[in-house]
Order: structure tokens, then sequence, then C-alpha cells
């Protein structure tokens, strides 16, 4: 099922119905109320669209720029150049040898990471940055809130392919994250970093992981960051779990079936001082702001002195 997010429906009824966002907001929740709660926000906005004769999908076929390909499309076509390269990794799951490679592609409109699995990942070696690389019958996930375009052994990639052209790309964003106060943060912070204290951890969370190369299981650790201004829930999921808590797979699984014993971790965390970069995210359900970390590590005052110190400067 072909998923596009409120926020990006929003913007279409904006640009199609000039309406502002306060009243796109006022007719989604009137439309919700309407059907008496049996109707997601994004259903709702969906709704408006068709009652205001807005396309919401431009096009979900043949070839298509990277602005347009949305969670859940299959036999996806699309052109870009590549902007970075990541390992190729082997793996075992269940007595099944594996690989896989990933890479960033991007066009004119945005960016989006390739993953490339079995002997697709292969095309790796073949590849340099800024080459122009064509991928046929793709398909589209949604890794933590952010999409991927997944190729396997039915897929076909195409390296530098005759007559295709990609002019100025997206910009790869090396630049670090804006750090910004709890209380500043906004829907409109794609992106953004942290310094806080851990005021409140929960229990891991442990779930069945259906991505193909990963271990059976993966787990989600959430925690209270307040910086002063403000307090905001991180959710860190495996890799950034097991940076924070400083343990490795085996020992986090440990408490899969003896969650009572991670109630010393969890106390451990209280107080901890942390910076924090990750993607904000609103969660309509408790109308909230919320954060997935993509970085953490403890504070360092030196560093941050450093910090306070060159902004000083620039006042």
């Amino acid at each position: 099922m072909i998923k596009l997010p409120y926020e990006s429906i929003v913007e279409k009824i904006k640009a199609g119905a000039g309406l502002s966002e306060k009243e796109i907001d006022a007719k989604v929740n009137e439309k919700m109320k309407q059907l008496s709660g049996l109707i997601s926000r994004e259903g709702a906005a969906h709704i408006i669209s068709n009652e205001l004769g807005i396309k919401l999908l431009e096009q979900t076929s043949g070839k298509l720029q990277i602005k347009n390909i949305i969670e859940g499309m299959r036999d996806v076509e699309t052109v870009g150049r590549v902007q970075q390269k990541y390992e190729l990794r082997e793996f075992n799951t269940n007595g099944r040898q594996g690989k896989v490679a990933s890479l960033v592609l991007a066009d004119e409109t945005g960016r989006i990471r390739v993953v490339m699995w079995g002997d697709q990942a292969d095309n790796l070696n073949n590849l340099k940055e800024n080459d122009i690389l064509k991928v046929q019958g793709g398909y589209v996930r949604n890794n933590t809130g952010r999409l991927e375009l997944h190729i396997n052994d039915r897929s076909k990639v195409i390296i530098n392919p005759p007559g295709e052209s990609v002019n100025a790309v997206q910009a790869v964003q090396q630049a670090r994250a804006e750090r910004k106060e709890i209380k500043d943060i906004s829907e409109k912070d794609a992106f953004a970093e942290i310094m806080g204290t851990i005021v409140q951890a929960y229990d891991v969370r442990f779930f069945e992981s259906k991505r193909e190369g990963e271990k059976p299981y993966s787990y989600v650790l959430n925690a209270v960051i307040d910086d002063g201004t403000d307090n905001i829930r991180v959710a860190f999921f495996r890799e950034q779990a097991e940076k924070l808590t400083k343990l490795n797979y085996d020992q986090m699984m440990q408490f899969q079936d003896n969650i009572d014993a991670f109630e010393e971790i969890k106390t451990a965390l209280l107080g901890m001082m942390v910076k924090v970069a990750g993607r904000v995210k609103k969660n309509d359900m408790f109308d909230r702001l919320e954060m997935v970390a993509n970085f953490i590590e403890e504070a360092n005052p030196d560093e941050e002195i450093r910090r306070l110190n060159e902004q000083a400067k620039k006042v």
C-alpha cells in the first residue's frame, strides 16, 4: 500500500487550494469528528484533497523523480547520481549466507538510500561516486521514518546508462545538525541536535526484525531528555540503544525474558548528560514532538566550553 505522510498531503493541499495549514488542520479535524474517529489523520486529509479535486500522486509509474518515491511502491524505476557508498556486508541468517550493500542516490529533487541485496550488492564494486545509476524494479520500505529503495535479484541496475543525464543534485548534508534548545524545536526541524539530561528512561521494547539480513529481533529504548527549557521524548533504536547503554546485542537480548533486570540500567541512565542528534517527528496520537536518535554521545564539557566561546565571539 502506498503511504503519503500527512505533512506531504497538507503541502499539496496548500499549493492546490490556497488554504493555510491552520485551515487544512481544521478541515481534517472536522472530518475526523464527522467520522467518529474511525479514520486516521492521513485518511481524513486524503478525503479533503479528493473533495477539493487535488491530485496527491503526480506519478506512480514509469521513471520517477526521487521526490515522488513513496512508501509502499513496487516496481520503481528511477535515475540519479551516486553521492555516497557504504561498505558491502556479508551475513549469515539461520545458516543462509547473504550480502548487502547500500548507497545514497540523488537527483534534482531529493535523495534516497538504495539497499542492494544478494548478487546486486556486487554492483557496489563497480560504482564510483558521481556515477549515474538507473534502478528498475525496486521496492520502497520505511526504515524508522526514512524511505529506502530496495533492490533484489529481480531488480535491474544500469551504471552510467546511455542517454540518461542528471543535472545538479541535492547536496549531501554533511554539516552537523543545528543545536537547538528543546523549547525552540518545531515540526519544521527535519533534523536537530540537543544537549540535555536524561530524566526518565523506559523499559526496552523488543520486536521482530523483518528486514532481510538482520538478526531476528531488534529493540528500541525510549527516554525523556530535559535541557532546562523543555523536555522531549527520544527513541533510541538498536545501535543507538547499544551506544546509550554501553551494551552489545547479546547483552541487550538477555532482558527480553527478564525485563525486571533492566531496572538497574534505567536507573544508571538517569542524570546522564547526553548530546543527541536525530530526526524530529510529530506524534499525532499524543500531539507532541519527539525525536528518533541517529547519533548519541555523553556530553563533553571541554567541547561545550569551546562551543560557547565561539558563540560568544560571534555576538
